[in-house]
């Protein structure tokens, strides 16, 4: 076998919340250590409104999510992105096109609870989905900043991987 072809890269699905942010500072490390090319990808919609959407104004969810992006890596890489990182925004779901993204992926890397959702729960929508349904294998990141668990003890940082087999 020859090393020829270069290897799939880890993706991160970054939505700006603290476990995202995690979860692209571990996937640098782990890319690094797989000598793998790390992907960022946040995802936008255009809100669902009672009144219209007006293109011509000046917000955009596209700018939006590239903001948040932005700032998502400055906060992990302190404004020092590794080698071989790439960032794009993308239209769409963010569990759907993160599945679509892991088809050509080696891994998917995403925190465990985004922005939404109930503060109780231990995984996200997008996370349980990405795990359940992605075409790589799934890490799911557990930011050290979730509340303290029902049993009493503190929660470190600690990452969870997800089976997709």
């Amino acid at each position: 076998m020859t090393d020829n072809v270069e290897s799939l890269p880890i993706i991160v699905g970054v939505d700006g919340s603290p476990a995202s942010v995690e979860a692209l500072a571990f996937a640098a490390r782990l890319a690094l250590a797989f000598d793998a090319a790390l992907a960022a990808v946040t995802t936008w919609t255009y809100p669902v409104m009672a009144v219209p959407f007006d293109p011509g104004t000046e917000w955009s969810p596209q700018k939006e999510a590239q903001k948040c992006l932005d700032d998502a890596v400055l906060e992990a890489f302190q404004g020092s992105p590794p080698a071989r990182f790439t960032s794009a925004t993308m239209p769409g779901r963010a569990a759907e096109v993160l599945i679509e993204r892991s088809e050509h992926a080696s891994m998917l890397v995403v925190g465990s609870r985004g922005h939404g959702g109930f503060a109780g729960l231990l995984l996200g929508s997008v996370s349980a989905a990405c795990a359940a349904h992605a075409h790589c294998p799934v890490l799911v990141v557990h930011s050290s900043t979730q509340p303290v668990p029902a049993t009493g003890r503190s929660r470190g940082p600690d990452v969870g991987a997800a089976s997709t087999s």
